[in-house]
Formats: structure tokens, sequence, C-alpha cells
């Protein structure tokens, strides 16, 4: 006989189990289907694991440059095996925390493949794949195969990295993030294909390990959805450290070769290169986890790989939602877990406002950091908006200059008529921790008046967003 639950959700990353949580604390009986790992890609293979890597890429680099602050490290060296242990260390100790989580709010955890039957009820079967790595043992309480149904159904599968025809990875010489985050020996040199958020951390952790990184990128710009300004002091940065970047250019194809591989390299003014290495990191983006589930049959309405919601997160068909990655874009936590919060607080009847999708912020975690929130200068000329622009340089800022981190630019984006915060664009040290505050900002609606008024602790980083306000209307103080 099947069990009944007000909510069940379909995968346990930051969007399935922040929602199942929230169900719980609305008095919802709720179950979450895993068929991997607690946390999903981003605590087990995604944002907290490449965290921990680029945090000992960033030590070694501070160590080997240690005479710049006056101090001496001699004979500097790594073991990338034990750099690869802390990474998974920290995944597990978080797998584990989420088990905890689920048991504390009484969501109970059911163990396998699932497949929607109808709108209504869920089969689930044993996995069909053992984990990448096994994490933490499963649960001894969690329940297994069988039929489980409820009022509603959400779907939280995440997604996976996107392989191009003719370049598929082989975990060998042609990787994926997966194979990247846990690499057996260091490669000499490298080659990165796609210089989104997640082909630029590994480029950059590569790099400062000593890694010889040549990353290729369709686009114009690296960090395409970046702020062209920001993106090419980000440029600038990264080269200076050693990364050598191509874009306007295309990996046509991949020959392997006894060493490595070779990739043919089509460059945006119509000559041809081609650059041996090592290894290539395929990084040119995901797809969602739609297959296997049962979505056609139920007639719910998919799109480039992708469950169509509204703003709801509701699904074409009644009684199935779908939050996360699975749901489109922008693929990023954060706004899967937000998206699961507004999701099943609809399902509880509660007066729910859709969310503001240009008011997700995006963080790059590659060094010097990106950080941006709202419309970059580009898109609010083109919306039609009369802006005003701030601007505030690292070198500016006392705090920055001690911290030996002087490189960086904050960008603030006004509504020219109103002084509304249309936009906030960073690049240096720590700005995906300054990020916030303009999110925060925009958020409450804050004018230029607000952020001028405010007062900001000395000495701080996050001076410059002040300055950077100042600036937008000719008042800026230390430039």
């Amino acid at each position: 006989m099947s069990k009944l639950y007000d909510v069940i959700i379909i995968g346990s990353g930051p969007g399935g189990y922040v929602a199942a949580i929230r169900a719980a604390q609305l008095g919802l009986k709720t179950a979450i289907i895993e068929r991997e790992h607690l946390g999903g890609i981003c605590l087990n293979w995604g944002c907290i694991p490449t965290k921990a890597l680029l945090r000992s890429s960033e030590i070694y680099h501070q160590m080997q440059n240690a005479k710049a602050y006056g101090l001496k490290a001699e004979g500097v060296d790594f073991d990338i095996a034990d750099v690869v242990k802390r990474s998974r260390r920290v995944s597990r100790r978080l797998n584990g925390g989420i088990g905890h989580l689920m048991k504390k709010n009484k969501v109970d955890v059911i163990w396998g493949e699932a497949k929607l039957l109808s709108a209504g009820e869920v089969s689930v079967s044993a996995p069909a794949a053992k984990p990448v790595e096994p994490q933490n043992p499963v649960p001894k309480e969690v329940l297994g195969e069988g039929s489980y149904k409820a009022k509603n159904i959400i779907i939280a599968t995440g997604a996976r990295p996107r392989a191009l025809p003719g370049i598929e990875p082989d975990g060998e010489k042609i990787w994926t993030y997966f194979d990247a985050m846990v690499p057996k020996t260091m490669p000499k040199t490298m080659v990165v294909m796609g210089s989104g958020a997640i082909g630029i951390e590994f480029a950059s952790f590569y790099n400062a390990m000593g890694t010889d990184v040549s990353v290729v990128e369709l686009m114009d710009n690296i960090m395409p959805v970046e702020d062209e300004e920001i993106s090419l002091n980000a440029r600038k940065q990264l080269e200076k450290l050693g990364l050598k970047i191509h874009t306007g250019a295309k990996v046509g194809k991949v020959d392997k070769t006894k060493d490595g591989i070779v990739a043919h390299v089509e460059m945006g003014d119509g000559s041809s290169q081609k650059i041996a290495a090592d290894v290539l990191i395929s990084a040119v983006g995901v797809q969602g986890n739609i297959e296997n589930l049962g979505l056609e049959a139920l007639g719910v309405k998919t799109q480039r790989g992708c469950v169509v919601i509204d703003e709801f997160s509701r699904s074409s068909v009644a009684g199935v939602f779908a939050i996360g990655d699975v749901a489109g874009a922008p693929m990023l936590a954060h706004k899967a877990a937000h998206e699961g919060v507004l999701c099943v607080e609809k399902i509880a009847g509660l007066d729910v406002h859709p969310m503001d999708r240009n008011k997700i912020p995006g963080c790059t975690y590659c060094s010097p950091q990106v950080a941006s929130v709202g419309l970059n200068e580009k898109a609010a000329k083109d919306a039609g908006y009369d802006i005003k622009v701030g601007r505030f340089p690292f070198m500016g800022n006392g705090k920055a200059i001690a911290l030996g981190e002087e490189d960086g630019l904050i960008k603030t984006i006004f509504d020219a008529k109103t002084g509304q915060l249309l936009g906030a664009h960073m690049v240096g040290a720590e700005v995906t921790e300054l990020i916030q505050g303009f999110v925060v900002a925009m958020g409450l609606e804050t004018t230029e008046e607000d952020l001028m008024h405010t007062i900001f602790a000395h000495p701080t980083l996050s001076e410059m967003m002040h300055e950077s306000v100042l600036d937008a209307y000719g008042r800026v103080m230390h430039m």
C-alpha cells in the first residue's frame, strides 16, 4: 500500500533539501527521494568542494609570494592527493549534515530512483548506478523501493555536464568537472573549453597550482554573462597570473594522443591553432536531468532539456512542480534554494511573491573573484534607461592595499531619473562576500541617496561600494 504525503521532492540538492525543510516547518508531511548522495551536486561535486580546492590554491599562491608580506617560506610545495582529500572531507561533512537536518525536521528520506506514475504517485526502484564516489553510508532509517503518493510532487533533479559531439569526456584525457575535482596527478598542461563559472574556476585553480592552462571561449569575453568592463578587468588579472586566454575561439575537434590531447582551435580571425596538452576540461555548460522520470508520458512540458514552469514553479501538469537547475537558468544553488521555499509556501497557501530573477546574485570564485547582481551597463542601456555609472578601483582603498590586493574594481549602475540601483558588478578580492550588500539594497528598493547616507566601516573593502555610489553622482572622495 502506498504511503501518502503532502509533498514528495525528487532530488536532495540545495533546492530539494531546503524545500523539504520549509515544507516540514509548514506542517506538511514531507519525503525526499535521493538516488546518489544527500546534498546533490552542489555539496558533493560542485559549489563546496571546488571552494575547498580553490582555498588550497589561494594559500599555496600566498605562501609562494610570502616575501611580499615580509615573510619567509622556503621549499613551498603541495601533495595533490592531500589537497583532494581535504576537499572530499569537506563534502562528506556537509553530506552528513543534510542527513541530520532531514531527521531533525522529520522528513522521510527515500533511497532510490524515482519515476512519476501519475501526477500524484511516484515509484521508487533501486538506484541504476552507484555513486561516483561513496559518501557517508546510507542512513539506516531511510525508506526504499516501492510506491509513494503525494498531493504535490516537486522535481529537483538538478543538472549534469553537457558534452559536445566528438569531444565527449572519457575521464582520462577529456574531463568534466567531476574528473577535474579529483586528479590523481597534476597535469603539466591543460586546455579548458568554456570560460563560464565552472571553466574559469578550474582554470584558476590549476594555474595557481602550476599547470600551464589555456582557456578557449566561444564568446568575445570570458565569463560572458558579466559586465564587459568587469570581464576585461578580470581577464587582465588572470593573464597577469599566467593564464592563456583565447576568446572568440572554438575547439573544432580534439585528437587524443599517447601523451594527452591536441585541441584544434578555430580563432576569431579565421586562423587555426593546435594546442597540445595533457588534458582538456570540457566546461561548456550543463543540462537538466529530465530523463527517465516519466515526464513525457505524464505530459509535463519540457524545453531545451529543462522543465517549463510558471512564476511559482508549477509545471504544465497540476500538482507537479520543478525547481533549481532542472527548471532552467540561472543554474545557481541559491536560486534553487529560494525557488524551493517559494514553491512550498505557494503549495501551503501562503501569500507568495514571485522571485525577481534580476535580483539573483552571481559569483565566480576564481582569482580574482567576480560577483554581480542586476543589469550590466549594456543591458541597462538596451532596456532604455538613462543611466549613471560609478566606479571605484581597489587601488584607492586602504584595506585592499594593506591586504596586498589592490587590483580590482567596483561598478554601480543607477537609473538617472529615479536613483534606482539597477546593477552592481565587482572584480577583486572577496567581492563574492561584498555583493550581498547591493543585493539587500536592491531588494529594499534603495536609492542612491540611501546608499550615500549609509555609514560604511573603516577600514574595510566595503568602503569601495560607498565610493562607487558617490562616483556615479560626482561625489567620490578618494579618487
